[in-house]
């Protein structure tokens, strides 16, 4: 029919809608559980460490402020992503994470999914962990 327009919408994407919100949803299961270990392994470092060695309270909030600056960092730098600026090195958001943020930091990458199905930098994030948990517990203990 001439003079007619076209409809130049997009067809709906075919397949069920993306349900991955929320905490753990990053990469299906195996991620999102070693995030929760993660942070429950500290929570029991932390108790312990205060129950032993008597360690003080103020590290816990130590901890929450890092990790809130590690989230708001993240949260910038996916945006950046998607609006193709100018991105906040891994180097940053990996040291980020080694001062104490990276709570935060696994929140993000869970809930943001962002940064977390890079493999070179998980490896180097949670090695990051893995050293910020280690200097805690034998900080605690000199404490």
């Amino acid at each position: 029919m001439p003079g007619a327009r076209r409809d130049t919408a997009k067809p709906a994407r075919a397949g069920p809608p993306d349900k991955r919100t929320g905490p753990g949803a990053a990469s299906g299961s195996a991620a999102g559980a070693a995030s929760c270990l993660a942070i429950g392994a500290f929570a029991l470092l932390y108790l312990a460490a205060i129950l032993l060695w008597r360690a003080p309270a103020w590290p816990a909030l130590l901890y929450a402020g890092a990790s809130v600056v590690c989230f708001i960092f993240y949260a910038i730098d996916k945006a950046a992503a998607r609006a193709g600026r100018w991105r906040t090195p891994e180097s940053t958001l990996l040291l980020l994470g080694l001062c104490c943020g990276w709570p935060g930091a696994i929140l993000a990458q869970q809930w943001l999914r962002h940064k977390s199905s890079k493999t070179s930098f998980q490896l180097a994030f949670w090695a990051t962990v893995a050293v910020n948990m280690a200097a805690f517990g034998w900080l605690a203990q000199r404490a």
